[in-house]
């Protein structure tokens, strides 16, 4: 009988947990205020995380939380501090990559269980087994791994013990994550969690007797981002992820919106519900997967290394834009007396105007902005304004939790 794979969804704050919760996360993996690799995500307070805790907890998910960076002597205390924080809080898991680290949380919240940060570079079935030794629950896969290399590392390990595999998100320019171009052009430590991303930045080559004249950087003449990979999606694979013994299956992006959270966890929600019921029902619903997971933002698809080595074809040489087809404006927080929606508006809309709602099921439910009123009860025609609270009128009701987003015309 196969067995159900997790799925482990990012989120940046305590709006996008209760998002991807509420979208078909079986589980979501957070930030905590430091320790994380994603210092300029929003991350969560201790009371947002216990917020966050609750709220999975009550619909049935699990929170897993990063403390993943490759800790410096001056980070131990801290992260001393920050572990007996997280044993009160009580988090279903802890993300390390760091040896340090790990065996600080061993001694300081025995009962939560580790996994194996991708950062440190898991690449053999022996790895996997020295972390078992050491007490881990699970290993996440090093993302420079085949799926022939996965299946022969769960051939090879206990049971009991846990892979978790990438399946969605964009992919680094260097091994596992590890990566020194960003400390070098800025000063900003990748391995501590301040990536500035310059893996998609444009290059040029300058001769040193000629300073001044930048001559770009072709391959076959593509382009001159020769560092900008497009981003990976199993969408296609998941009989072969499941066929491999991948436990859990993970997205990436714990710095996107709650749009693209909502958009990758319903859709992988639904393929892998889909194939667990039957291969035909998954084959026959592809088009709809598809079409689906390119409604939020990414930069073109790829498999990555799960079937080779990935060659030019995975790489983006013209440009390092997100392709971006429709617009996110809130969630539906809950109603007024009048049965009008609120929302904490993301971007502008107006009234008249045919939005979309999009529903943790699978549907999405075309509707006309009839009217939009602000806290005060005075009405607007549009909402230009970021983050100001409103209140919709739809041609059709929404739930709460619904997301509400909007087609951008080409």
């Amino acid at each position: 009988m196969k067995k159900k794979p997790e799925l482990l969804i990012p989120a940046s704050s305590l709006e996008v947990l209760k998002t991807a919760v509420v979208f078909g996360a079986d589980a979501v993996y957070i930030g905590g205020e430091a320790f994380g690799l994603r210092a300029k995500a929003k991350n969560f307070s201790k009371e947002e995380m216990r917020e966050g805790i609750r709220f999975a907890h009550e619909h049935g998910a699990r929170v897993h939380v990063t403390a993943n960076i490759l800790a410096h002597n001056s980070d131990l205390e801290g992260a001393a501090e920050y572990f007996k924080e997280l044993k009160e809080i009580k988090p279903d898991a802890l993300i390390i990559a760091d040896p340090g680290m790990f065996m600080l949380a061993r001694e300081i919240c025995p009962e939560i269980d580790i996994h194996i940060s991708t950062q440190a570079n898991n690449t053999n079935y022996r790895t996997f087994l020295f972390w078992y030794g050491q007490g881990a629950k699970r290993v996440v896969s090093a993302r420079e791994l085949s799926l022939a290399e996965v299946k022969e590392i769960r051939e090879k390990i206990p049971a009991d013990m846990e892979i978790e595999n990438f399946i969605h998100g964009a992919m680094c320019i260097s091994y596992s994550g590890r990566c020194l171009l960003s400390n070098y052009f800025t000063g900003r430590d990748a391995n501590q969690g301040a990536c500035t991303h310059p893996c998609r930045w444009k290059y040029a080559v300058v001769e040193e007797t000629r300073p001044g004249e930048y001559m770009p950087v072709y391959e076959n003449e593509r382009g001159t981002y020769i560092f900008n990979s497009k981003d990976l999606c199993m969408i296609e694979y998941i009989p072969e992820m499941i066929e491999a013994g991948i436990d859990s299956m993970k997205i990436e992006g714990r710095m996107k919106t709650a749009l693209y959270v909502a958009t990758v966890a319903r859709t992988y929600r639904k393929a892998i519900d889909d194939y667990m019921e039957s291969e035909e029902k998954y084959r026959a619903n592809m088009e709809w997967y598809k079409e689906e997971i390119t409604k939020c933002t990414y930069r073109q698809f790829t498999t990555g290394f799960y079937f080779g080595k990935p060659d030019e074809n995975t790489q983006i040489y013209d440009n390092n834009t997100y392709v971006n087809e429709y617009t996110y404006l809130g969630i539906v927080e809950g109603f007024d007396d009048h049965g009008y929606a609120k929302i904490t508006q993301r971007n502008k809309f107006c009234v008249g105007e045919e939005i979309e709602i999009m529903k943790p099921d699978g549907r999405n439910i075309a509707v006309t902005v009839e009217g939009i009123h602000t806290q005060d009860g005075e009405p607007v025609e549009s909402a230009p304004h970021p983050k100001q609270v409103l209140f919709l009128k739809l041609t059709e009701n929404p739930q709460a939790y619904d997301l509400l987003r909007m087609k951008i015309e080409a």
